[in-house]
This record gives C-alpha cells, sequence and structure tokens, in this order.
C-alpha cells in the first residue's frame, strides 16, 4: 500500500519510460496487437516497489482489451462521462477505458509472483484543448475515476509526440503531484 506522506519521488528507469513511449507511439500510429482494443489512447498499470523516500518503477503492464463498451461498464461509464467529461473532439460513447477484468487479475497475478505491487495507471492524452494545451494533468473525469484508489495516476502527454511528458498525480487529484525521475 502506498502511503502518500512517504513518497518523495517516482524513479522511471528510462527502459521503462522507453517502453511507454513506445505503447503510446504504437497505439496512435494505429499499430494495433492480435486482440487488442483498436484506440488510439495507450492504458496500462505501472508496477514497482517503495524504497524510502521512493517509488522505484520496475514494470510496465500495458493493457490490451477495453471493457468499455460491455455491461455493466458501459452503463456505469456512460453515466460518469455525461455528468463530468469536458466536451472534446473524441465523442463521449468512445471515451474512457475499462480495463478488461481477466487482463486486470493477470496483472496483479504477475505483481504477485514479482514480489511488486501495482503503483498506478497510466494513460495517454493526445489532444490539445484551447484551455490546456499540453493535456498533461488529470481532467476532473480522471480526478473522479482515481478517487479513493490508493494508486497514482500517471499523464502520459502525447500531443507533440516529439516531445512527451509524464507526471503522476496521487489519486489525480493535481494538488498531490509527485516529481517523476527518469533516469
Amino acid at each position: 500500500m502506498i502511503v502518500l506522506e512517504q513518497i518523495e519521488r517516482i524513479i522511471l528507469p528510462e527502459a521503462q519510460w522507453q517502453e511507454l513511449l513506445s505503447h503510446c507511439k504504437r497505439k496512435l500510429a494505429g499499430d494495433y496487437l492480435a486482440g487488442e482494443t483498436q484506440y488510439p489512447r495507450a492504458y496500462g498499470m505501472i508496477a514497482g516497489r517503495q524504497e524510502g523516500p521512493e517509488l522505484q518503477v520496475n514494470l510496465i503492464l500495458p493493457v490490451k482489451k477495453n471493457a468499455r463498451r460491455l455491461e455493466p461498464f458501459k452503463s456505469y461509464m456512460d453515466k460518469i462521462l455525461t455528468e463530468h467529461a469536458i466536451p472534446s473532439t473524441t465523442p463521449l460513447s468512445e471515451r474512457a477505458w475499462i480495463t478488461d477484468p481477466l487482463e486486470l487479475k493477470e496483472c496483479y497475478d504477475r505483481c504477485d509472483n514479482e514480489d511488486m505491487i501495482i503503483v498506478g495507471t497510466y494513460h495517454s492524452h493526445i489532444v490539445a484543448w484551447k484551455h490546456d494545451a499540453k493535456r498533461d494533468t488529470p481532467t476532473k473525469l480522471d480526478t473522479i475515476l482515481a478517487a479513493s484508489s490508493n494508486f497514482y495516476q500517471f499523464i502520459i502527454s502525447m500531443v507533440d509526440i516529439d516531445r512527451p511528458i509524464i507526471r503522476a498525480f496521487f489519486e489525480g487529484e493535481k494538488s498531490k503531484e509527485t516529481p517523476v525521475i527518469i533516469r
């Protein structure tokens, strides 16, 4: 379990950063894996260990299947989006990701086998908004979806594919940002 007050920084090794970028770029390019939901945004889990005041990222777990269009997830997400989403170029019916429960279990099982914990989720933002040109922070919807999760929400801005940005926010709260150090 993450104790926010103990975490001063998140260490993201260069290899894991490149893995995240590769996932984001592949999805943006429309290069989908067999069985992968065809959607241009990248989603996944990030696992690691707490080492003193640092969260050490050890494992990137991209997810392939979006259960967003399956019930009961569809009705739940439609309601949340209708209430909280900011209009964008992407229609509400095509927004949001709910990881397939079996795939999520596989992520937890792998972490258990490798003595790690899931420390957060990640997703990419790809569309600039007039009021948020970089899209490197959580939206109101992101914050609502991450509430009480005890996870970091990693936002990867791919608005400028040549200058990607990664930032981490505990439970999607802008006021609870933790620096991500890539090394």
